[in-house]
């Protein structure tokens, strides 16, 4: 299997109202480092999984609509708990719409908080 990683990074701010989150129920900031792994069995015709560009251009389009915003005030998120897994999965299916279904199989979004502690959403790109 081939794979093709981009990364580019979010700040933004939201909060996680339930007493299991502790302190993150209140209003936080997060600066997120999110990578988009591309995955496909055998390289196209030009011998890549998919052009560097045009990955990096669709991950910087997803996290341009939720950039320096608060996820508590988009209607999107309403009623969401936007966890790092939440957003890993919010991530990886709004880069899927931008991808589409032909060319990369298979795509693992991964979201880091910190050197020390990510979450990753894997789903297929395919029909």
């Amino acid at each position: 299997m081939f794979t093709l990683t981009v990364r580019d990074h979010v700040m933004l701010a939201h909060s996680l109202p339930d007493p299991f989150f502790g302190p993150a129920q209140g209003l936080h900031g997060v600066t997120y480092v999110v990578e988009a792994t591309f995955e496909r069995p055998d390289l196209d015709e030009h011998g890549v999984v998919m052009d560097i560009g045009a990955a990096t251009e669709a991950l910087k389009g997803v996290l341009g609509r939720i950039a320096y915003g608060n996820l508590d005030e988009m209607a999107e998120f309403a009623g969401m708990l936007t966890t790092t897994e939440v957003m890993a999965r919010w991530v990886a299916d709004r880069l899927a719409e931008a991808v589409g279904t032909t060319g990369p199989e298979a795509l693992t979004v991964t979201l880091r908080e910190h050197p020390d502690a990510w979450a990753s959403y894997r789903r297929s790109l395919t029909g």
